[in-house]
């Protein structure tokens, strides 16, 4: 425990962001000491709970230095507590004419970077709403804004930690899972450190399944609606959870068991409409014609013109050089989403994902299709796959969370210039264990089984 606050401390405080030698080192440390608490202290939960809400407070006298993202979301909130539409204008639009109406606008802009104050904002409503409380309760004080956000984040990760268990519970798995989330040092420096809002997201994600596993479907849409309302990647998961309404694959549909499934069928669409209704009511107090074209066009950005720490698409754009001669992430990224959608589909119908836990694995391996094809994968998005992982038999995720360091080379000067011999190594680790994972150790386990029957 010592050891791991000391490693916080550090990565939190004294380090910057260009020492990734040492950056390296410590996140190391930090995860041979987090394995070791789980296994000395597994099933001792007050003491571990403890420990992670411990840990998490080692950051809160620090701002950020891994991550510049949290100035926006601080700029947001302000926009919103002064009455202006944050969809609306440029951050260089407003400082180029002086209007910016909210406090320490020079400051919030120097911090964000050129990238984000020259694009709109992508954050959704709920987003937004934690955006404008730090705002409301600290709307002069960058440092009392950041202390605000990670307290929304670390409650959010006590409540992932409470449903979670609950979670693990009902499905019959051990709930020390749990810490392979609560505990790891990828969650607690990226979202509580870094001040990414997947911990928000991923509160209501959980919630929401464990009330769907209790069959309280029509709460558990409005709370995949507020997931969704932080980060829009659960979208994503809606044609997953076809079989857990219809409980048939598409292979099995007949005249027999036809009008099972269209009751089931029935009961989905209202559950999507549940949640595209309350998604759009989250974003009426926003909407105009000038917001859906900044809006379209920001998250159009993230398919067709940024680029980060990807795998596949980074061989895509290589054998588009040796044809064309230049990088054709634009066509690219018009083909990954029919891609994604094709696989999302097809898991969604002809996978067996008739009980939860195989529900919750077709949204780790959706997910998963998704990032591994993706032309940026910012390490805190791991987070999604991280949670989801624990209600699964799959720990290719906890390898990941500790290769995605190594993402963090790409700032090791002053500038940005990412090394694809780090990125090929992260992924060649993350490929090869989770090809273990889905061959190898099930051949091991099926001959295991097969022994003790003889």
């Amino acid at each position: 425990m010592l050891i791991s606050a000391f490693v916080y401390y550090y990565i939190g405080y004294p380090l910057v962001r260009t020492d990734v030698t040492i950056l390296i080192s410590l996140y190391g440390i930090a995860f041979l000491s987090f394995f070791g608490l789980i296994r000395l202290e597994k099933s001792n939960v007050v003491f571990l709970t403890g420990i992670a809400i411990v840990l998490r407070l080692v950051f809160m006298g620090n701002i950020p230095n891994l991550s510049q993202d949290f100035y926006r979301f601080i700029w947001d909130g302000r926009m919103l507590i002064a009455g202006w539409n944050p969809y609306l204008y440029l951050p260089n639009d407003l400082m180029a004419s002086g209007t910016a109406p909210i406090a320490e606008a020079q400051e919030l802009f120097n911090g964000m970077g050129d990238l984000s104050a020259s694009h709109y904002t992508n954050y959704p409503p709920i987003n937004q709403l934690c955006f404008a409380i730090a705002g409301f309760i600290s709307g002069k004080s960058i440092i009392g804004s950041v202390f605000v956000l990670r307290i929304i984040i670390i409650l959010a990760d006590i409540g992932t930690l409470y449903f979670g268990k609950k979670l693990l519970e009902r499905l019959g798995i051990p709930i020390k899972n749990i810490w392979l989330y609560i505990l790891n040092p990828f969650i607690i420096i990226e979202l509580t450190g870094n001040l990414h809002f997947e911990g928000v997201m991923i509160f209501f994600l959980v919630w929401s399944l464990y009330l769907l596993h209790k069959s309280s479907w029509k709460w558990a849409a409005v709370l995949l609606a507020l997931s969704v309302s932080v980060k829009l990647i659960p979208l994503i998961f809606l044609p997953i959870l076809f079989q857990w309404f219809t409980k048939y694959k598409a292979s099995e549909i007949s005249k027999n068991t036809f009008p099972t499934i269209w009751k089931g069928i029935l009961k989905l669409i209202a559950f999507y409409g549940i949640v595209i209704g309350t998604i759009a009511l989250l974003f009426i107090p926003f909407i105009s014609k000038q917001f859906i074209e900044n809006y379209q066009a920001t998250v159009g950005l993230w398919f067709q013109n940024f680029e980060f720490n990807a795998s596949i698409y980074y061989i895509a754009r290589w054998i588009g050089y040796k044809i064309v001669g230049w990088n054709m992430i634009k066509d690219i990224g018009r083909v990954t989403p029919i891609i994604v959608l094709v696989f999302i589909t097809g898991i969604s119908l002809f996978r067996n994902n008739k009980d939860f836990q195989k529900t919750i694995t077709a949204l780790l391996f959706g997910l998963s299709f998704y990032f591994f094809t993706t032309t940026t994968m910012h390490p805190w998005y791991l987070a999604t796959l991280l949670i989801l992982s624990v209600f699964t038999n799959y720990r290719f995720t906890i390898v990941w969370s500790f290769m995605m360091i190594f993402s963090y080379t790409a700032y090791r000067n002053e500038g940005y210039a990412e090394n694809l011999g780090f990125v090929a190594f992260e992924y060649i680790i993350v490929y090869s264990f989770l090809l273990w994972e889905l061959f190898f150790k099930k051949r091991k386990e099926a001959n295991a089984s097969s022994h003790l029957l003889i």
